[in-house]
Parts: structure tokens; sequence; C-alpha cells
């Protein structure tokens, strides 16, 4: 289906990150959102709720981070495409919910501007130290996914990717900025309503009566929805659950449902996976970056092969799932990866894994507060290529 016309802000505009993951969330035809103020994420919700009388739908300012993922999880269920906007200390309150969303399989879009820490940290500077928690941070066997852009452009475009994605697979999405991308105020195209496709909710066709909430058919994984008012009686827990969504304390109700929930995303990972490549293919030398820190280590990439280096750049857009078989095949022919993130070092974790020993792997972290300088890039990607 086309975006609906009235969340289309059309033109070019020059907006920063924030207000851009705005507008992207408009134009994927979400239309309830509940959050709660907390920086650099507030802009995103204080445009939402601005522009959001205006084309039919509605923000909540909640008490705090617990309710406000919990509200959506409401709004999803009553037929609604939903978001919530929070930084890392919030995000930390939100797991608990996340597991929720996970084992409900509710459509969900969570927008996490990261920024320094732990605890409180530093609150108006950047960093990347969230990674690892969005895809382990709440107990329990699940799979996610996680886009990471790097400009306010892609956080237009690839917000309405995540919703796509979240309503696709019926999972949590992650939309992971950082205070960079999200102040950051660059030109921002929006596209007529009718270029930009959107993902509707995969309904039922059964009637009340026939239908399982939790029952797949011709073969999915995801099972079609209902919402509130449609007539239907369900039953939604967080317990482990059977078809019909009744509690089913057993081990084979168990194994069956989380391998579902995570073979629905983890059995269609190269469906999913986004990775943007410079280079790659006879690289010695590859450079493996996300969000802001991809345009860092581009300049570092540049000046290496000013020097004469066959260096490659694999920038991953959507970081979870995991480009694992793509890194394991470039790692056939290089001979090092090089890792920078703004934190300590967490999604080369996953890199040295998929590389098993074919090749080194030299992380470069940077404890946040600010970017990269590219010059610690460059020196890391002349010592790998020696």
């Amino acid at each position: 289906m086309k975006a609906d016309p009235r969340g289309v802000l059309t033109g070019i505009h020059f907006m920063d990150g924030d207000h851009a993951a705005c507008e992207g969330a408009l134009a994927a035809g979400c239309r309830f959102a509940a959050g709660y103020p907390i920086t650099p994420s507030t802009e995103v919700v204080e445009r939402f709720a601005a522009r959001i009388p205006t084309v039919g739908g509605v923000f909540i300012q909640m008490e705090d981070e617990l309710a406000s993922s919990i509200a959506i999880q409401g709004g999803a269920w009553a037929g609604h495409k939903v978001m919530t906007v929070t930084s890392g200390p919030g995000l930390s309150l939100m797991m608990e919910h996340v597991g929720l969303a996970a084992i409900t399989e509710t459509p969900c879009v969570i927008v996490d501007v990261q920024r320094g820490g732990p605890s409180t940290g530093l609150p108006t500077l950047p960093a990347q130290a969230d990674m690892m928690q969005v895809r382990w941070g709440s107990h329990g066997d699940y799979s996610i996914i996680a886009l990471s852009p790097n400009s306010p452009q892609e956080c237009f475009d690839l917000l309405i990717k995540a919703f796509n994605l979240a309503e696709e697979y019926r999972v949590p999405v992650f939309f992971m900025m950082d205070e960079v991308v999200g102040h950051m105020t660059e030109r921002v195209v929006i596209p007529e309503a009718s270029e930009i496709e959107v993902v509707e909710r995969k309904w039922t066709r059964k009637k009340p009566g026939e239908y399982r909430p939790f029952e797949c058919e011709d073969g999915s994984l995801v099972p079609s929805m209902v919402k509130a008012g449609d007539g239907y009686r369900i039953h939604i827990t967080g317990l482990t659950h059977d078809e019909r969504g009744y509690p089913a304390m057993n081990v084979a109700a168990q194994d069956k449902l989380v391998r579902r929930l995570k073979d629905k995303v983890d059995l269609l990972r190269d469906r999913i996976v986004d990775v943007r490549e410079d280079g790659v293919d006879g690289a010695d030398v590859v450079v493996v970056s996300y969000g802001i820190t991809s345009r860092i280590a581009g300049a570092a990439v540049e000046a290496a092969r000013a020097r004469g280096v066959r260096v490659g750049h694999m920038r991953l857009v959507i970081t979870w799932p995991f480009p694992s078989g793509r890194i394991a095949e470039v790692a056939k022919t290089a001979r090092a990866f090089v890792v920078p993130e703004l934190n300590m070092g967490q999604m080369v974790i996953e890199v040295e894994r998929a590389v098993c020993g074919r090749a080194s792997v030299r992380c470069v972290p940077h404890a946040g507060g600010t970017v990269h300088d590219p010059d610690v890039i460059l020196d890391a990607i002349m010592e790998a290529a020696r």
C-alpha cells in the first residue's frame, strides 16, 4: 500500500535527524505514540505531538518509560501502528516490556537516540553503547530487528522501513540513532505519498470463534492479527501460551513457541539484513561500522586508499539480525577486519564470531562524548594492513 498523504510532508527540507524520524513515522502510518521526555530524543515526540493532530492520531506523555512502553502495546492491539522514543536510561526501564512485546508478538517501533553512559552519563553527547542491550536486554530467547541510520535522510527513510518490518514480522523493532545523527541538520527529501511503500498489518480473514491469535497459516511463521472492537474474544498473555493464547505450562509448548519467536527472524535473516558495501571484494582490510561512526570511518577508508591500501567498507544499516553469513564469506579472502564503535567493543564481538579465526579483528573503541578522530581509525587500518 501507499502512504497516507495526510502524514507526508512532501518536499525538500532542512531538518535534524530527530525531526526527520518523526516525519518518517508519520509517513509510515504511525498514529499513536507514547513517551517520556529524555535527552537527546525529546525532539522526536515534541514534533510528533505538534504534527499528529493534523493527521488524525494521538500522542500521550506518560509518567515514565515503563508506562510508555506498555501504552504503545495497548495501542497496537487497538489496531494502530505505534512508537515510543527514549535514550539509554529510559531504554533500560523498558526492557521488561520488550520481552512482553516479543512473546505476544506485538508490532511496535522503539526509537533509541543513544547517549553516553552508563547511568545518567552524558545526556547531551553521543555514544553507541546500547547495541547489545537491544538484542539481549530482556530475559529469555527471542529475536528482534534493529536499524542504524547515519543521516537525517536515513532517519526518514529507514524509520518507514522499521515500521514495515515490525508489521511484517510482528516483532519490536529498534531504531538505533545517536545524539549526533539526532541533532545533525541536513537536507531531507520527502517524496510524494504515492512513492512511499508501507506494509499494512496482516489481518485475519477468519471469523470470531475460528480465529486463533498465535496460529500460523500457509507455512508462515507470523500469525495474523485482530484488533479490539472487531468482535473477537481472545486471550493475550506474557506466559508461555498455545495457539489460542491460553497459558500452556509445559515443555512442548515452550519449545514450539520459543523456536518460532526466533525462527521468524533468524531463518529469514537473508531477506532482512542490509549491508552497504564499498570495495569489499578483493580487499585486504575491511572496516565494519554503523550509525554515525560509518561516516567517520568512510573518511579513514578513503585516506587509507590514498596510501595504497586495499581496504573495503561494510556499513551495517540493519545491525540485528547480524550479517554473519556475509562477514564469514568476506573473511575467506580478507586478512583483517577493523571495527570502530562509540563504545568499548560490542558489535565487534559478533564480527569475531563470524570471522571465526580466519582473519584478525581489531576493535577501535571510543567511550563516547564525541565521534572518533578519523586518524585513529586510519592508524588501525594501516596497522592491520602490515
